[in-house]
């Protein structure tokens, strides 16, 4: 009954392309499996911009939307329904563009930056059974098209005529290409653990269970060490706060998407929350078992029950994050990046290696040996990047 329950998805896709020729099944069960993804990662995308925006109240003491409410519900609902406006807002408002930009780049550069994020949903295991594409080079695959992502902000960036969006789209690949470095670094740990860069068979390999605890990942030194690299990484790289100095606007405004308004804009706000669920799955596929559950017991609830709650709950994390921490200055953003983030990521490597050989060892030692090697490597590390931050004393200087 709980297998029926799971791949109720699975045997609703094969009954649906069951009444279509032999011939034409693939491109059918691709083509809904596409619908699906476009359907339920929008609709998550507008659900939690409100979720972002009540909680951000609640955290900070004050009020979020109250206005708008779901209709035939209590009042107590009341601001729920403000993506609604909001979505019909970004559709009906004008398309305003600069007089000297180049208007075919400036339209294709929203266009540019979807098409990559949603690409990269096609190798996401969703469930048990439920990958769109199951490439061997998963990986790799998702890696490489997320990559695209820097050249839509530098078109956006430069289209515009403006050396405020251009500033902000200059930061915005600076900081994208620098942590993307340690991103990937951190996921080839798991590479060298699993001998694949297959999505599914990385989930498989953590489908195991001792004592009834699932064997993720991050229930290792080099796994705990590479998630959390890869959660700050892909802070940056969906650049929330504290990282989201291409948006700084007391500096320049909204950086690389200034010049953009109405449906455009809602483009640009739409993919840059599906990159982020799109890396949050990827970041739980690698590290926390993607859709397996953490006991034994557990394993009646629904394999994409868990691969969702597990992206939910991450987003909350980034949702904290956003209304506690202050944002980093450049400066600061960049040595992160170079001087602790990516030795680190390089000294994972090698732990992950001993681990690998310390395989005949008591469990105890290889914990012992790999976790004072990240220990001791955290701390060198981050001594050195606050002794590197002396900041002299402030002087005042006004014009003449």
């Amino acid at each position: 009954m709980f297998d029926k329950l799971d791949q109720i998805f699975v045997t609703a896709l094969h009954w649906l392309v069951g009444f279509l020729p032999e011939a034409w099944r693939p491109a059918a069960s691709s083509l809904i499996c596409i619908a699906f993804i476009l359907m339920v990662f929008p609709a998550l995308f507008s659900i939690v911009t409100i979720f972002e925006r009540k909680g951000i109240g609640r955290i900070q003491n004050r009020y979020g939307p109250n206005r708008v409410g779901i209709p035939f519900t209590k009042i107590r609902l009341a601001g729920f329904g403000q993506f609604l406006p909001d979505g019909l807002k970004m559709l009906t408002k004008e398309d305003i563009v600069p007089r000297n930009a180049d208007h075919i780049v400036h339209f294709l550069a929203p266009v540019v930056l979807l098409i990559p994020v949603l690409l990269t949903y096609a190798v996401l295991p969703f469930g048990k059974n439920m990958t769109l594409a199951d490439y061997d080079a998963g990986l790799l695959f998702f890696l490489a098209v997320g990559g695209a992502v820097e050249v839509s902000v530098f078109m956006a960036g430069w289209s515009s005529r403006n050396k405020y969006s251009l500033l902000g789209a200059m930061r915005a690949i600076a900081q994208m290409l620098s942590y993307e470095i340690p991103l990937i670094l951190s996921a080839v740990t798991v590479v060298m653990m699993v001998g694949s860069l297959n999505l599914s068979k990385i989930v498989e390999d953590q489908n195991q269970y001792t004592f009834g605890l699932a064997h993720w990942h991050v229930f290792t030194p080099w796994g705990l060490a590479g998630f959390l690299l890869f959660f700050v990484a892909s802070l940056a790289e969906s650049n929330r706060t504290p990282f989201d100095l291409p948006e700084a606007e007391s500096e320049i405004i909204a950086g690389y998407f200034t010049e953009y308004s109405g449906f455009k804009f809602a483009l640009f706000f739409l993919g840059e929350y599906l990159g982020m669920f799109a890396i949050t799955g990827l970041g739980i596929t690698l590290f926390l078992g993607g859709w397996t559950a953490p006991l034994a017991c557990l394993q009646w609830i629904p394999s994409y029950v868990w691969f969702l709650s597990k992206i939910l709950a991450i987003v909350f994390v980034f949702i904290w994050i956003r209304a506690t921490l202050p944002r980093l200055r450049m400066d600061q953003l960049m040595n992160f990046a170079w001087k602790f983030m990516l030795p680190l990521a390089l000294i994972n490597i090698v732990v992950a290696g001993i681990w690998h050989y310390m395989a005949l060892l008591p469990g105890w030692e290889r914990w012992l040996v790999c976790s004072a090697i990240l220990a001791g490597a955290y701390v060198m590390f981050g001594l050195g990047l606050m002794h590197r931050q002396k900041l002299g004393t402030r002087v005042y200087k006004f014009a003449e």
